[in-house]
């Protein structure tokens, strides 16, 4: 069931994703060479909690850290470690805040240091898809709608969307009803409402879609060593269009 969000719950994820925007935002400096993906998850535990919120994902299934880092080849839910990031790298930092029973959720991607031209280009189309899916993300369209808009800008780009991992309704749960596919046909699943809320989160691989899953249960990676990135923004749909809540400056 689809569970449409009342003006005071708006407000209070309103003011969850104005936190993971500005953890985003100050990631920007922190990632770099030399450093691990275990002080990423530090920085991002320390920044929620600061505002008196929680990690939601810490603790989620059995996860046990309050980010993802999912870097190269990794498609998604990558463990933080003691890995050191290279130069050359691409890293995608997921994470939820929960403020006072409801949710935000936003993944956002980054260069470490200076990467070669097909992982810019793959940053920028997978980035610009994001988007392509907000754009159709208004009342009166269905959410097949959106995974058409990013498959087929993708796909003319050359490269491949994930199918295994998907976006999500959100609110007083991490995740909820609608599923929000990154592919295929229009026209077709629950229309649009004020008052839904959901995330887009479009991972885009440089090689095949396919994906495998590592021995821990949660790493997924790209199943022929490609490069993958993810962007992925929290929006609540009003009369006037979509509103992104983790939208950064």
């Amino acid at each position: 069931m689809i569970v449409l969000k009342s003006r005071h719950e708006i407000s209070l994820m309103k003011e969850a994703g104005r936190v993971v925007a500005g953890c985003h935002e100050a990631l920007r400096d922190f990632v770099r060479p030399g450093i691990t993906t275990l002080a990423i998850d530090e920085f991002v535990e320390n920044f929620i909690t600061k505002y008196n919120m929680e990690p939601a994902q810490k603790g989620y299934r059995g996860y046990p850290f309050a980010a993802c880092t999912s870097v190269n080849d990794v498609v998604c839910h990558g463990f933080p470690s003691d890995q050191v990031l290279q130069e050359g790298d691409i890293i995608t930092v997921d994470m939820v805040a929960l403020h006072k029973g409801l949710h935000a959720d936003s993944a956002w991607s980054y260069a470490v240091g200076e990467i070669s031209d097909t992982a810019k280009k793959l940053l920028e189309v997978t980035e610009r898809a994001l988007y392509k899916g907000i754009e159709v993300s208004v009342v009166g369209n269905q959410i097949s709608d959106i995974g058409h808009a990013i498959q087929t800008y993708v796909e003319s780009e050359g490269f491949s969307v994930v199918r295994d991992y998907i976006g999500h309704g959100i609110g007083r749960q991490m995740h909820e009803s609608p599923e929000v596919l990154h592919y295929g046909p229009p026209h077709r699943g629950p229309r649009i409402k004020k008052g839904m809320a959901f995330t887009i989160e479009p991972m885009v691989n440089v090689g095949s879609y396919e994906c495998k899953l590592d021995e821990d249960g949660w790493t997924a990676r790209t199943a022929d060593g490609s490069l993958s990135i993810q962007y992925e923004h929290t929006l609540v749909i009003t009369d006037d269009g979509p509103e992104i809540i983790t939208q950064q400056n």
